[in-house]
């Protein structure tokens, strides 16, 4: 049997070593993949979610450590008022106290409560009736899309906190009604961003085709239209929890919101007006509170809009 020549050697053993080599299976990518790698590299987005993550909870948690060391965000003790009445910001009283003679510090963080609670549950309201009556315009459109958006057009035309004060006034004064009335008002906007995803995503082929294969209304919207849609509405619902916060904090500004003596960052403010001059930091702490949380998820909202944006190219 005649022996390989050198060349041919050559070549077998080429071909042996790429048998043996297995190709790594390219890794599948998907949107929301993509976008949590992008915004990872957002650092203002990241120390936004690090903030956020961080008042959830030490509000969550409070019940286990806030009132042993800084006592009761609602007593009124009369021998309180008389040792710590209106003492400035200090180790043992790091935010200061008020008249009462409570901590500020830890009305603030059980105030969190409050403005996170009220800022999560009126959003998931709003948000669900957004997307349902946006979905309902731009998918059957027609009268439909007529009645739906002059509706929006009717809602928005008033001044949103006269119609959240007026609201508060009819169904009662509470925390619950205070989150209900900021979520049954706030739809308009989000229908409308809604509306406007899907009007673009409805005319792509693969809705044709699957509205040709059969598939119910429901179907269509549940499985092509809604998930190719939702991006928008994650970024403006994001940012909406800091727009909710801001108008809770109004209309407990306003004595509408949460009845006292419950600790809001709003009517803590209200009450600190009378001593600007004298204690400032009653005013001061929790107005950053409500600085620094709502420009959380402002930068949040914005860092998801960048992240969830199709046209941007990982560097």
């Amino acid at each position: 049997m005649q022996e390989p020549s050198p060349t041919q050697r050559a070549g077998m053993a080429a071909k042996a070593e790429t048998k043996g080599q297995v190709k790594p299976a390219a890794k599948s990518r998907t949107l929301w993949g993509d976008a949590f790698k992008r915004l990872r590299k957002n650092k203002l987005a990241v120390l936004a979610v690090i903030w956020i993550i961080f008042v959830a909870l030490v509000a969550l948690t409070a019940d286990l450590w806030a009132q042993d060391w800084l006592g009761s965000p609602t007593a009124s003790d009369s021998t309180l008022m008389a040792t710590t009445s209106l003492l400035p910001p200090s180790a043992e009283h790091p935010f200061g106290t008020d008249p009462l003679g409570r901590d500020i510090l830890v009305r603030v963080i059980y105030g969190a409560r409050v403005s996170l609670s009220v800022g999560i549950m009126a959003t998931a309201i709003s948000t669900a009736i957004g997307l349902i009556l946006g979905a309902i315009a731009a998918f059957y459109g027609g009268i439909w899309d007529t009645i739906i958006m002059r509706l929006a057009d009717v809602f928005l035309a008033f001044p949103y906190i006269l119609f959240v004060v007026a609201m508060i006034a009819v169904i009662g004064q509470s925390l619950t009604n205070v989150f209900i009335a900021i979520g049954i008002l706030g739809w308009p906007s989000i229908a409308r961003v809604f509306r406007s995803a899907i009007l673009t995503v409805k005319e792509n082929d693969y809705v044709d085709a699957a509205r040709a294969m059969g598939a119910s209304d429901a179907r269509i919207i549940a499985r092509h239209i809604f998930p190719n849609s939702v991006a928008s509405i994650v970024v403006y619902a994001t940012m909406n929890i800091g727009g909710a916060i801001l108008t809770e904090s109004s209309l407990s500004f306003l004595g509408m919101g949460v009845v006292p003596p419950t600790p809001s960052w709003g009517s803590m403010i209200q009450a600190g007006q009378a001593y600007l001059e004298t204690a400032p930091w009653m005013m001061i702490m929790p107005g950053l509170a409500i600085l620094s949380t709502v420009l959380a998820f402002t930068l949040l909202g914005d860092g998801l809009r960048d992240a969830l944006d199709v046209k941007m190219k990982d560097a």
